[in-house]
């Protein structure tokens, strides 16, 4: 193929890609499904249902092949991201309309469970099977990556509106959990906290990006009800002694023994569900998994 060629296959799919993207965007609009800039905000008021014509193409699970963006992103950047002054400013019925009383005006229920970096969003999903009473959030600092998530999220609802376990308990939202974790959830709101194959940061100089440190595990800890669970699991050997050693050192968290994590089915759910995952799966990788439990907090620190 000539370079004048593969330049035009090169324009053509990008164009294609756009055009999808935009299509679901209006769907998503239709729906009122909160990106997070309409959620974060706190604005007043219920969503209003989506109109009928947007029902069938909401249906229509979406393709990741448009959703495609580089794998790694920086933390530290400004990502013009808006998120809550607190907790109490942030706005969680766009997010999870099947949790809002109309009449009191409030959410029934609060978040519980977060995915900290929930990438495409095979754990959320399985999640809100075995959880369907417990709201999950996914957080997702990418872009598309996020609204794959939501526009799946959207067609999981529709398809399944008569069903029992409908997906009303999770969505997603895009923020950086390195910044303003605290920004959105109360002291001691969670019960549960996973961290599925974090960017590694190779290099020496970048470890501090890294999404376990010892500062952010105090903020994880607040945020992380007593005898809550944070769950790590990484291909990365190196990065799994990281975490280890930092968990290990805190004084908030203690290390779950292997015995307890054959029994914890979340512990399954991690093993296989999330993308990466699969792809350490097929390449018969191995993955280190370290399960650690949120402490009382001593008297003289409260």
């Amino acid at each position: 193929m000539s370079t004048e060629n593969t330049l035009e296959a090169k324009v053509s799919a990008a164009t294609k890609r756009k055009e999808y993207r935009e299509k679901k965007e209006e769907t998503r609009k239709a729906f009122k499904q909160a990106r997070f800039e309409e959620a974060a905000a706190g604005s007043e008021g219920s969503p209003s249902p989506a109109p009928e014509s947007a029902t069938p193409e909401a249906v229509e699970l979406p393709r990741k092949r448009f959703y495609r963006q580089r794998a790694h992103s920086n933390p530290f950047s400004d990502h013009r991201l808006e998120y809550p002054r607190s907790p109490d400013c942030m706005n969680w019925s766009t997010l999870y309309p099947g949790y809002y009383d109309e009449e009191k005006s409030q959410m029934t229920a609060g978040v519980e469970i977060a995915d900290v970096g929930c990438g495409y969003g095979g754990l959320l999903i399985n999640l809100a099977k075995s959880f369907p009473e417990t709201l999950c959030l996914g957080m997702e600092i990418r872009v598309q990556v996020t609204q794959y998530v939501e526009d799946r999220i959207i067609a999981l609802r529709k398809k399944h509106a008569e069903d029992k376990a409908n997906f009303q308990n999770i969505s997603v939202l895009r923020g950086n959990a390195m910044k303003f974790l605290p920004n959105f959830f109360r002291k001691g709101q969670l019960s549960k906290m996973f961290f599925c194959f974090p960017d590694p940061h190779f290099k020496q100089r970048k470890h501090k990006a890294r999404i376990i440190t010892n500062t952010l595990l105090s903020e994880y800890a607040y945020v992380l009800r007593e005898g809550g669970v944070v769950y790590t699991i990484t291909d990365v050997h190196d990065l799994h002694e990281w975490m280890v050693k930092h968990l290990e050192e805190h004084p908030l968290f203690e290390r779950l023994d292997e015995a307890w994590e054959k029994q914890d089915k979340c512990v399954q759910l991690m093993w296989n569900s999330t993308e990466e995952g699969q792809k350490v799966s097929r390449n018969k990788g191995d993955k280190w998994i370290a399960c650690y439990r949120r402490l009382p907090t001593p008297d003289d620190c409260d």
